[in-house]
């Protein structure tokens, strides 16, 4: 398996991490292929992982340029993960998150030994140069007409022309190389990926959905003293999950707690501290039976996400919780939420206020039945153990 990161970084790496795990309880030997970091877990294939590359800025003239380089076509990537190839031999290929740190020379090593591949699509990046379908703060599908020279005009990798430019010749050298025609298969864990990526001219035969599983849950959640008090969100803070949207929607009357961390978090505590709100509390990055507590005693989680998402984890343990969802209408979030919670318009703090409201109103009965129908949801679909089967169909089929 390849994925960029070597530790919990986000929702990919939780993925990684979680079906590593599954598939060596099946008996399957797992070999890693990644990136040096110094918070990488640990893994007896350490010494084939290229060197960190760090692409937050800074570096001499000749230091960005071997960056923008890499990115396009790392030498160094394929020259190592070919070599772990030939000492391994590996029956099968599946890759998650690659570009950039590893970037898709590995596929040139793939297609040299003829390796079943699957590639799971955590987000847009085979269809969007810059992995969201967004820019400036608003979707953008621009790029449906076949034409990545749209980048380019709206500066689409962090509003830099220089680093949209970089991702223009990577998204052109790999589509003039056909580098991504190697893959059989690609996973979406949402319908939504799916028919999107269809939309923008991949060949439905090799797409396929799995959800996105979550694993057991602890036997007990720690009551707190206020429980079904607050609302929850938590996740990473950023432009596209529309936190501040949120806490606009919450204004002083409902009780609101926010955990993650991320480059908007001091936007809402500036907001917060301005307006002298006090119902609304930040709690910075929890993880474990402290995460646990929080999430299994929220009133709801919600989802205010303004981007296409995917099949969030935030989503899939409420559900594993008996936690109702309120979540906004875009992307993959409305499979995850089917008479076990409310939808709203993404983006609009008006509806977004208008449907905390409504949820309420809702007497003891009807919010019963919304937990019960959130865990009903998570046992159907998002256990590791029917995430398990649906992927050794996969698994099985491309290596006919």
């Amino acid at each position: 398996m390849v994925n960029k990161f070597y530790y919990i970084k986000g929702g990919c790496e939780t993925y990684y991490f979680a079906l590593k795990k599954l598939l060596e309880d099946h008996g399957h030997t797992v070999i890693d292929f990644s990136m040096l970091d110094d918070k990488n877990f640990d893994s007896e294939y350490s010494g084939y992982f290229v060197k960190n590359a760090d692409y937050s800025g800074g570096g001499s003239a000749m230091e960005k340029l071997r960056i923008a380089r890499n990115i396009v076509y790392s030498g160094e990537a394929r020259k190592k993960f070919e070599k772990l190839v030939k000492d391994t031999e590996p029956d099968l290929i599946h890759l998650h998150n690659f570009q950039h740190q590893i970037s898709p020379s590995i596929l040139d090593v793939i297609k040299k030994y003829k390796i079943p591949t699957v590639y799971t699509a955590h987000d847009l990046k085979m269809i969007c140069l810059n992995y969201k379908l967004m820019h400036h703060g608003k979707i953008c599908e621009d790029c449906k007409d076949g034409k990545l020279r749209h980048c380019l005009k709206n500066k689409c990798v962090k509003e830099s022309a220089a680093k949209s430019l970089i991702n223009f010749a990577e998204g052109s050298v790999h589509r003039a190389r056909k580098s991504y025609d190697i893959i059989n298969m690609i996973i979406t864990p949402s319908e939504f990926y799916k028919e999107k990526f269809i939309e923008f001219g991949v060949e439905p035969h090799r797409l396929t959905y799995i959800p996105n599983f979550f694993e057991s849950v602890p036997k007990k959640i720690n009551r707190r003293d206020d429980s079904e008090t607050y609302y929850l969100y938590f996740g990473r803070i950023s432009e596209e999950k529309g936190v501040l949207t949120l806490a606009k929607a919450i204004g002083r009357e409902f009780s609101l707690y926010i955990v993650g961390t991320g480059p908007k978090e001091k936007e809402i505590e500036d907001y917060i501290n301005e307006k002298n709100i006090t119902n609304i509390k930040m709690f910075g990055f929890k993880s474990g039976q402290e995460l646990y507590d929080l999430v299994g005693n929220a009133k709801a989680v919600v989802l205010p996400s303004e981007w296409y998402e995917n099949g969030p984890y935030a989503a899939i343990e409420a559900l594993s919780l008996k936690r109702p969802i309120i979540g906004a209408d875009i992307g993959g979030i409305p499979e995850l939420v089917s008479g076990n919670g409310l939808l709203f318009e993404s983006g609009s703090v008006e509806d977004l206020r208008h449907t905390i409201e409504q949820f309420e109103h809702l007497n003891s009965d009807e919010y019963e039945k919304m937990k019960e129908e959130s865990l009903r949801l998570y046992k159907n679909r998002y256990t590791p153990e029917s995430h398990y089967k649906m992927l050794s169909k996969v698994y099985e089929k491309v290596k006919e």
